[in-house]
């Protein structure tokens, strides 16, 4: 691989306009200088011209089978290279052949499961050196961020919650808030896009905004009204905002929710097992237009609602390994913060290279003879 992370480059490879956008802004936001092609034989050309450290390949493409062109690739490149499919069923099949790639992702994909596979490639110990002002610059985005999470103790008859956040040295927009309602809990579980100071203050905006929401019955009409406030600052910050926000009706279990890019919170049963709750679209400030469906879950007598950030995400080679690994840590706990400690355990504060948050809502199970 090119030995210089300072300048690393990647080429796209996407006949798709919306995916290939959304590739180039999360690899740029990643510090990659990014180029692009929208067909196999101009990637190669692309791949060749600029020597890139990373190519993302849609395995179907409108001149050349994504195999074939990865084939030719590696006759002279030694890029990682991630391919992406929309048919699941060729994932396994992908993984069987010896074609050169060096992982695979089904599509619809969620922008920090890609983010995690590409950590995952590129994972390097680092010591850099920071001057004194960098490091002022962090602890004031580390107070921000400190700033955001809830400082009420909020009790729901029937739940048990916890939250956990540890910023990383390289401070990122992570948060959680969350706050009783009538009937309930609100949720929201957000990660700006970048690092340092511009990313805790595009965070408090987006916590601000969310709750200036809570008013609306319409879980989907405050979404889109919350995503259109908060446009015009990430377009400017050229940015954009994973976020989970959720409502809970406590009498019924009923989780109403919208997953705009997140893609990791899971519904962990009290029979052991785990649902990850598919995204239901880009992050918000991705591009214009874009619209996210409402969808519901019931926590059952034991379920809980497990939602983390890519900081644990991070740590694994797999979204699979990281499902399985949060199911492990989270079933069978006594509590909802001796899960969310779990969870923080498996990205230890030594080798985590992102902020690390968990939040756990349980709902308690029914006592005998209720």
């Amino acid at each position: 691989m090119p030995s210089n992370p300072e300048t690393r480059r990647a080429v796209v490879i996407e006949d798709d306009p919306d995916i290939r956008g959304l590739l180039v802004r999360v690899l740029t936001k990643q510090g990659f200088e990014v180029t692009e092609a929208e067909a196999g034989l101009p990637g190669v050309e692309e791949v060749r011209r600029v020597r890139p450290d990373l190519v993302t390949l849609d395995l179907n493409l409108p001149d050349l089978d994504g195999l074939e062109v990865c084939k030719l690739l590696r006759e002279f490149s030694d890029a990682f290279i991630v391919m992406l499919t929309a048919r699941v069923e060729e994932l396994d099949k992908l993984a069987g052949l010896d074609n050169g790639a060096d992982d695979y992702i089904s599509k619809p994909f969620s922008p920090r499961e890609l983010q995690a596979r590409v950590n995952a490639l590129f994972r390097r110990r680092q010591s850099p050196v920071v001057d004194s002002a960098a490091v002022k610059e962090l602890e004031r985005a580390t107070e921000v961020q400190q700033s955001l999470l809830p400082n009420e103790d909020v009790r729901v008859e029937g739940y048990d919650l916890a939250g956990a956040f540890r910023p990383s040295r390289n401070v990122g927009g992570d948060f959680y808030d969350w706050y009783r309602t009538p009937d309930g809990l609100h949720l929201t579980f957000a990660d700006a896009m970048g690092k340092g100071m511009g990313a805790a203050l595009i965070a408090a905006t987006v916590r601000a905004v969310m709750r200036s929401t809570s008013l609306r019955q319409d879980l989907g009409g405050a979404f889109t009204a919350a995503s259109s406030a908060i446009a015009s600052d990430l377009d400017s910050s050229s940015s954009f905002v994973t976020l989970f926000h959720a409502r809970l009706e406590a009498a019924s279990g009923t989780v109403s929710y919208v997953d705009a890019g997140h893609g990791l919170a899971l519904h962990v049963h009290s029979g052991g097992t785990v649902r990850r709750l598919p995204s239901g679209g880009p992050p918000v400030g991705a591009w214009a237009g874009s619209s996210w469906p409402q969808s519901t879950l019931t926590l059952a007598p034991g379920d809980s609602l497990v939602v983390v950030s890519d900081g644990v995400l991070d740590v694994f080679d797999s979204v699979e390994a990281f499902t399985e690994s949060v199911l492990l840590a989270t079933h069978g706990q006594q509590s909802a913060q001796s899960a969310s400690d779990a969870i923080m355990s498996l990205a230890p504060a030594d080798s985590a290279e992102d902020d690390v948050t968990a939040v756990v809502v349980r709902r308690l199970p029914r006592q005998a003879g209720a």
